[in-house]
């Protein structure tokens, strides 16, 4: 009697057993099938370098987010091999770009250089931004959906408490640990270059028209605007590398304050006619408004890409912490200056794709 008892519960046990392992499958299966709410969805990751490059680079991690379109690939691959060749601490990329992307994206990272970089790689779903972005239908393919990632960075890197934002027509040429150490003041969720007092403004800001003061990206013709109450020739400030606090990012509420100037430009047209193309930009200055601090200039030393003259001195670009080429005149595409301080950090593409875009450069447009 004592023995089928034994039997019975040894059979009970083991059908609990099953039943949870099942219940625990499915809901693996719908967490890796389901897309989050916002459409950013992980693909996957690398957790760890080997022990002997470990061993060689510091303990403290460092989140740094870049999109990374299918079009402007090799400009993001130069800016993470950059990144990753000048520091010692633990770098973890945290790539965003599209799903057509992801192939093209992980054969290029398993070429020996980047091989041993730690990533994340994350697809964006266009649709979170429905009725937020009023798309041309006849430039509808000039459409980039990646520059609005930055909105979404608590999304991007849930359990981070800091991390840097870089454009992919960036290199970095220090440790950018650096950067990441950028004081925040109290309430700030973010720090950005101003392009009013900055070192790359003084020397380029001729030729840039107004897009270094808040008038040259809102139209302060219409009432919202004016109702704001923002001084018109108020430095703006370069989002293309920035420095986040999430804990204050979240605290703010600042993913939703973005989008509903964005939803409410859909609907009055809120943005300067005058600027060169940009939509990522005014819904920033208006958030951000006297409510962030400042990195070091040379942290973002810009335009590089608004000619193809060269604005800098061959001393201060090699002085420079981060070189970026933000305009039209792409290192990758038409002649550019310094290209060949970008073509140091390129690596090429096994697919043998983004030459040929090179060659075809015309596709690139500013950001």
């Amino acid at each position: 009697v004592n023995i089928s008892i034994l039997i019975v519960a040894v059979v009970i046990f083991l059908l609990v057993i099953h039943h949870n392992f099942l219940s625990l499958s499915d809901f693996l299966r719908r967490e890796l099938s389901d897309p989050s709410p916002l459409g950013l969805q992980p693909i996957d990751f690398i957790p760890a370098a080997p022990q002997r490059l470990t061993d060689e680079r510091n303990d403290k991690e460092i989140a740094v987010v870049i999109a990374a379109s299918d079009e402007r690939l090799g400009g993001a691959i130069a800016a993470m091999n950059s990144i990753y060749q000048h520091t010692r601490s633990n770098v973890v990329f945290h790539i965003v770009t599209l799903n057509d992307t992801v192939d093209h994206l992980r054969t290029w990272l398993r070429s020996p250089p980047l091989q041993n970089m730690r990533y994340r790689i994350l697809e964006f779903d266009p649709r979170v931004l429905e009725g937020k972005v009023q798309v041309d239908p006849q430039k509808a393919d000039t459409f980039k959906p990646l520059t609005f990632a930055r909105f979404y960075l608590p999304n991007l890197v849930p359990h981070a408490e800091k991390v840097i934002y870089v454009d992919d027509d960036v290199i970095v040429q220090d440790d950018i640990v650096e950067l990441y150490n950028t004081p925040l003041k109290p309430g700030h969720a973010a720090a950005f270059s101003d392009d009013c007092d900055s070192t790359s403004s003084k020397v380029a800001v001729r030729g840039a028209g107004n897009q270094y003061n808040y008038i040259g990206f809102l139209d302060y013709q219409k009432e919202t605007i004016r109702k704001l109450a923002m001084k018109a020739n108020t430095c703006s400030f370069n989002p293309g590398v920035f420095v986040a606090n999430l804990t204050e990012w979240k605290l703010q509420n600042i993913t939703k304050q973005l989008e509903k100037w964005m939803a409410l430009n859909v609907v009055e047209e809120l943005y300067s006619k005058t600027l060169a193309g940009s939509v990522t930009t005014p819904p920033l200055l208006i958030v951000f408004y006297k409510q962030h601090s400042s990195i070091d200039p040379m942290w973002n030393v810009r335009h590089l890409g608004s000619s193809a003259g060269k604005r800098y001195s061959p001393q201060f670009v090699k002085a420079a912490k981060l070189l970026h080429w933000n305009g039209h005149f792409k290192p990758w595409g038409r002649t550019a200056s310094y290209a060949e301080v970008w073509e140091r950090w390129y690596v090429p593409d096994p697919a043998g794709k983004f030459n040929l875009i090179r060659r075809h450069s015309e596709a690139y447009e500013a950001k």
